[in-house]
């Protein structure tokens, strides 16, 4: 563990993003924008949602992201594939001059998002520019490596964040008043709009006021991790040093942050509140979801709380018992993070209490969607763990001092729409 910190800016390089001709959907080729559009590959969970998404337009680009086909190998093949044929076909083509694209996302209750997407030049860790907050799970980047790979693009942007508010914002604000080259509504109500910058003024600009920022993980960890790994592969200079990211200044957009929940499966509700007897309090809420998350939100103002659901009714633990929590959390690492609902879950619930391990698909899901979670707890016959929230500057705090928070910790959002646009790095 790094405990030397990161400053805010740092006297080496700094960020640094590159122009590139973005591959974008021609849309007299696909039913409309939205069709083809799909949230990122993590959030495209379930088979339903997928097969939602291929039937929405023969050109979703759920296709490349989540390939269906039976072997991983099959599956990065078809993937490739598909690429081919679609830039082969002008369903995808290349923007005629280099540039960077910036991105806004509105929904309809005042949410307004702004960024820059591009190509950011992959640092190492030890550079301080790129901070994670959350660890990865190797199968995770091998699979999206070995799509990477076998596609040679980056299908969807990760999401960063900084806190800048200089030029490079003010090149963002200008540009939005401006005619977009895409604006589309998706199915989930978020309106979405996208510009070109390639005036090399606007460019300069851009680049010489992020090249004094640190970047946080917002959302993509496992592609960042991929990210480095195949520059590793590659002798430099190569297109692998660069990857697609979304850049997003909370200093003047911050960012909603929300839980990720957990389904264990296999672990009947019964069997999860009899393990955990002695050791949290334990109360039943006979209550709809809204009112069962309030009590969860205001119990967690005052320490470790979970909302365990799938019987039918809610259970709330909150109060752990203290020494539980000292003989099953690590003590070389910061309070803060000692005391984070995600710690205790991890190194206390799962690992001490229920012995399920966390990285294995057939005992555990990470689901965002709240109902989605309960409902099919309730129709598995296993336990969903509805986790609170972390607030944007814990998890700021702790990646600054170079700790990771458990995996699936946090979702950040709202998140770019991947099919808007793409990047080749042959192109």
């Amino acid at each position: 563990m790094n405990t030397a910190g990161h400053s805010e800016a740092t006297a080496r390089r700094g960020l640094e993003l590159t122009p590139f001709r973005g591959l974008r959907y021609d849309p007299d080729r696909v039913g409309s924008l939205a069709s083809v559009t799909s949230p990122p590959y993590d959030v495209v969970v379930r088979p339903d949602g997928v097969h939602h998404l291929q039937s929405a337009d023969p050109y979703n680009i759920v296709r490349l992201i989540l390939p269906q086909a039976g072997t991983p190998s099959a599956r990065t093949e078809q993937a490739a594939d598909t690429l081919r044929r679609w830039l082969d076909e002008g369903v995808l083509t290349a923007d005629p001059e280099p540039g960077l694209y910036v991105y806004e996302q509105r929904d309809g209750n005042g949410l307004l998002q702004r960024g820059i997407i591009g190509a950011l030049r992959v640092s190492e860790p030890a550079e301080g520019l790129v901070l994670p907050h959350e660890d990865v799970m190797p199968p995770v980047v091998a699979d999206r490596a070995a799509l990477m790979r076998a596609t040679r693009a980056n299908l969807e942007p990760l999401l960063l964040t900084y806190r800048g508010d200089g030029t490079a914002a003010e090149v963002v604000e200008r540009t939005a008043g401006t005619p977009p080259l895409l604006a589309t509504t998706t199915e989930d109500g978020f309106r979405h709009r996208l510009w070109s910058v390639t005036d090399p003024a606007d460019l300069a600009r851009i680049q010489s006021d992020l090249a004094h920022q640190q970047a946080l993980i917002a959302d993509g960890h496992h592609r960042w991790a991929t990210y480095l790994r195949l520059r590793a592969e590659h002798p430099s200079p190569s297109p692998w040093d660069h990857g697609l990211v979304l850049l997003v200044d909370t200093a003047r957009y911050p960012l909603r942050v929300r839980a990720i929940h957990r389904l264990l499966h296999g672990l009947p509700v019964a069997d999860a509140l009899a393990a955990v007897q002695g050791l949290f309090r334990v109360r039943r809420l006979d209550t709809p979801l809204a009112e069962a998350l309030e009590a969860l939100a205001d119990a967690s103002c005052a320490g470790n709380a979970f909302l365990l659901g799938g019987d039918g009714a809610f259970h709330l633990l909150d109060r752990p018992d203290p020494d539980l929590l000292a003989r099953t959390i690590p003590a070389d690492r910061p309070a803060a993070w000692r005391s984070l609902d995600a710690t205790v879950l991890h190194a206390t619930l799962l690992d001490h209490v229920w012995h399920i391990p966390e990285d294995s698909p057939a005992h555990i899901a990470y689901i965002h969607d709240t109902a989605a979670t309960v409902a099919k707890a309730e129709r598995d016959g296993g336990t969903a763990v509805l986790m609170h929230p972390v607030r944007e500057e814990v998890v700021r705090d702790l990646a600054r001092q170079g700790v990771t928070m458990p995996r699936k910790s946090t979702s950040f959002g709202p998140k770019p729409a991947s099919g808007l646009v793409l990047r080749a790095l042959e192109i």
